[in-house]
């Protein structure tokens, strides 16, 4: 058992944002398939990440680099928890918290533009945490528990119980890979208005540090995509393939959305398809 956990640990730690990477390069690779052009070689983030390491070290402010490793620490933190099937509720406080330290970073520094994109890092937070609780709590409500290695025993996939709370899910998911329409705190595109809105001040190492948190959230959001439809690996599969493709066409195809707009269609949509699944599963 011991073994085991330490596998899984292992997993989490390393094999985690070698997949984040893949993934962040392959969404490149199709993005710029979709708009005709060739694009990146697929290993193009982690040729990023590298040179950003290589680059001299400079910072704001003592709290900003502290803020940058808080938040690879939450993002890390949380996938090994995902990986050790640990509670939902914990994972959820833990990234939550590593979150905040981004906007805590940013904040720390004297320029507007780092200032409006921790505001906007901010709204986003309080757009989807609400969201990422009620999927939760649709989960405890079919299976009986937070637990992770309890929900992967549940004999039907959760899609067939929660096809709300997905969408719900893949609203979070769009905010939290910072995609179109959702991508106003900062973005992976040339058209940003902000320049790098809450990154704008990272540089160097802390800039690579906050690249590999991003891909480690991206494991993390998901992973819990997976947990819809964990009795079949090959069904895990085709559902994370057609999630993350329909993520890049959406990102592709719609532009970006105000603040406002975002919190309240996000909210009033997010809460009604909530209630309407949590009623739906409390009735049967």
């Amino acid at each position: 058992m011991l073994a085991q956990y330490i596998m899984l640990v292992f997993v989490g730690l390393l094999i985690a944002p070698v997949a984040g990477g893949l993934i962040a390069g392959l969404d490149r690779r199709v993005t710029a398939r979709v708009q005709s052009r060739f694009g990146p070689p697929l290993l193009q983030p982690f040729y990023d990440v590298a040179k950003l390491l290589g680059k001299e070290s400079m910072i704001v402010n003592s709290w900003q680099v502290f803020c940058a490793y808080m938040y690879l620490l939450g993002a890390v933190l949380s996938v090994v928890l995902l990986f050790l099937q640990s509670d939902l509720l914990l994972l959820f406080f833990v990234q939550a918290i590593g979150a905040l330290f981004l906007v805590f970073g940013a904040m720390s520094a004297p320029s507007p533009y780092s200032q409006v994109g921790a505001q906007r890092e901010l709204m986003q937070i309080l757009a989807y945490e609400p969201l990422l609780i009620l999927v939760f709590v649709g989960i405890y409500l079919a299976t009986g528990s937070f637990q992770i290695s309890e929900i992967l025993t549940h004999e039907q996939p959760l899609l067939f119980k929660l096809p709300l709370l997905f969408i719900v899910l893949g609203y979070a998911l769009t905010i939290k890979l910072r995609k179109s329409p959702f991508d106003f705190s900062t973005s992976h595109h040339a058209h940003q208005e902000l320049v790098k809105g809450v990154t704008t001040e990272f540089s160097g190492p802390y800039l690579a540090i906050i690249e590999v948190a991003h891909w480690y959230e991206t494991v993390l959001v998901l992973g819990l995509v997976a947990l819809f439809w964990s009795t079949s690996l090959w069904g895990m599969l085709a559902l994370l393939l057609g999630t993350y493709f329909l993520e890049i066409l959406i990102d592709n195809t719609m532009a970006r959305l105000t603040w406002r707009w975002m919190l309240s269609y996000v909210w009033i949509v997010g809460l009604v398809l909530s209630v309407l699944n949590l009623s739906w599963l409390y009735a049967s």
